[in-house]
């Protein structure tokens, strides 16, 4: 059921309880529930937006420069950030998982294949299909093996993942949502248990202290290490302490494009189209460096593709293009065609030109109707419906857009701000930071990819600046705020990390974190399929512990990690 009510909150019995109902929150509680286990989900918002909620997640920005608005990095309504995101799901590589000295400090305390079984899942609960992840291109092979073209990043079908699962929410006697529930306190016993949380009415009006069996936070990866280092301030040293892990190695991805590719006419330059690919989602292609390229190179694990020119430069003549612009420019339409993140980095606050972008597309109308028509169609009239847009050009030469893993650096950081919110919970200092060495990667990566581009034949690398220039370019660009990873980061001991490879807090014996927040390292993918997943085994690790136990000892076995 979902209800804004608190009416029995106080009295709760339910196995776990779950704080957040987003991608990841959501998906524990369905996975528990399929599991046969009891759960209750809070969360903050409703089911749509509401503004003066949404001004719980007001935050101190260091360098606002840096990191997004907190309206666009963090969603407080049923979904979570699957209101905001823009829905692509791509797995995190084995690379990701292995040691790299001098690059990358970071450990993580369970192997790759501990989470690869989960993806089938992830995927199925996310509606991004089957869990393939690489597509060749058909006649066009690579001898050279330094990079690939054949791996892919999926998109759900739905966005939204309230609405995926809204019959279950809804009708499950099992899951008890409850709206407007905002956890402002977690209350610890002398052996370090969580007896209790604090919840309060977002509108600040109504509390009530919930008793809790299992306390799992997937608030996402900012708010839950809000309401973390809240604990440890009122628990000193609880959850680390001021030394600890716990809100430093902030990381997202480095974004952007300094080059432009020119494919060579060989089959490859129309393999980057979104398609569905016969695993049931749409998809699209990425050029990767090779493991074995990553670690000789010594470069951080990133992806790239092609992208159209800037939309919002009417000087692309393109009536295609200029539509997109238009529509992007309307603020109401272009919220619902892409996700804002995505659409604030194409459209200014001010738009302007406008008049020039008329005159491309009358002078073009035919082919932007067909366009817009067929958009349309596969935007929200089919199934699965197409994720966003690709337009090819005569002279096969585009901008390449990067998404780059970020070095986990310690003084890239969250911190509590002495401001508090109406609920009494303390508002997050944020200050996220990107180094010379993370841009010192992706113009390496630059440069081998060039290189691969000619010795294959496949086309050629064109910079848009010589030298230093070119770091400087990869910084200016440098700024993120939507994939919020490490500040509660998997460890194999307190001293190393927050959580342990089951995401039980250390020293905590019955809380769990699940959030992009574990993840020690960002890789080159979006980090929330693999926060899903490693929720979904956290799910079978609490029912695997319930199930081998009989009763009376179950909290225990679930409290040691067995």
């Amino acid at each position: 059921m979902i209800v804004e009510t608190f009416e029995g909150l106080s009295a709760s019995t339910h196995d776990v309880c779950v704080v957040g109902a987003g991608p990841v929150g959501i998906s524990i509680a369905v996975e528990l529930e399929r599991l046969g286990l009891s759960v209750l989900l809070l969360e903050s918002g409703r089911q749509g937006a509401d503004r003066q909620i949404q001004e719980l997640s007001d935050a101190v920005i260091a360098t606002p420069e840096r990191h997004d608005d907190m309206r666009i990095a963090v969603s407080r309504q049923l979904g979570g950030t699957s209101n905001l995101w823009g829905g692509f799901c791509v797995k995190y590589d084995a690379v990701d998982f292995r040691p790299r000295p001098g690059l990358v400090d970071a450990e993580w305390p369970i192997k790759y294949d501990d989470l690869l079984p989960h993806y089938q899942r992830a995927c199925e609960y996310t509606r991004s299909g089957d869990p393939v992840f690489e597509c060749a291109v058909d006649g066009v092979q690579a001898r050279d093996t330094a990079f690939s073209f054949d791996t892919v990043e999926r998109s759900a079908g739905t966005q939204q993942l309230n609405i995926t699962h809204r019959d279950k929410l809804e009708k499950s006697a099992n899951i008890d949502v409850r709206l407007r529930a905002t956890v402002a306190a977690v209350v610890f016993g002398e052996n370090g248990r969580v007896e209790s949380i604090e919840v309060a009415r977002s509108d600040g009006d109504e509390r009530a202290s919930v008793p809790v069996r299992h306390l799992v936070v997937a608030a996402g990866g900012l708010e839950t290490t809000r309401l973390l280092l809240s604990a440890d301030r009122r628990s000193p040293g609880r959850i680390g302490g001021a030394d600890g892990p716990l809100g430093r190695y902030y990381m997202g991805h480095l974004i952007g494009d300094i080059a432009d590719i020119e494919f060579a006419k060989t089959g490859l330059e129309n393999a980057f189209d979104y398609f569905v690919d016969g695993h049931g989602s749409y998809v699209r292609r990425r050029f990767v460096p090779s493991e074995e390229t990553q670690l000789s190179e010594n470069i951080l694990n990133s992806a790239l593709w092609p992208i159209v020119p800037p939309v919002g430069d009417p000087r692309h003549g393109s009536a295609i293009l200029s539509a997109i612009y238009l529509a992007l420019a309307y603020e109401p339409l272009g919220k619902r065609l892409v996700a804002e993140a995505i659409r604030k980095r194409h459209i200014p606050d001010e738009p302007n030109e406008i008049g020039a972008h008329l005159w491309n597309v009358l002078t073009g109308l035919p082919r932007a109707l067909a366009f817009s028509a067929d958009f349309f169609w596969h935007r929200y009239l089919t199934s699965p419906r197409i994720p966003g847009f690709f337009v090819r050009n005569a002279a096969r030469r585009y901008p390449l857009a990067y998404h780059s893993e970020q070095i986990p650096h310690p003084e890239s950081r969250v911190t509590l701000s002495d401001q508090v919110d109406r609920t009494g919970l303390e508002k997050l200092h944020i200050d996220l930071r990107f180094h010379e060495t993370d841009a010192r990667s992706i113009v390496r990566t630059h440069e081998l990819l060039g290189g691969w581009l000619g010795r294959t034949g496949f086309g050629r690398l064109h910079w848009r600046h010589q030298g230093d220039d070119r770091l400087a370019a990869v910084l200016a660009q440098a700024q993120h705020g939507t994939h919020q990873i490490g500040t509660a980061r998997m460890g194999t001991t307190a001293r190393n990390g927050v959580v342990d490879g089951n995401l039980r807090v250390f020293s905590a014996p019955n809380l769990y974190v699940a959030s992009t927040a574990v993840l020690p390292t960002s890789g080159q993918a979006n980090p929330t399929l693999t926060a899903v997943a490693l929720g979904i085994r956290l799910a079978n690790h609490l029912h695997a512990a319930a199930r081998l136990r009989p009763p009376e000892v179950i909290s225990a076995a679930v409290e040691s990690g067995a």
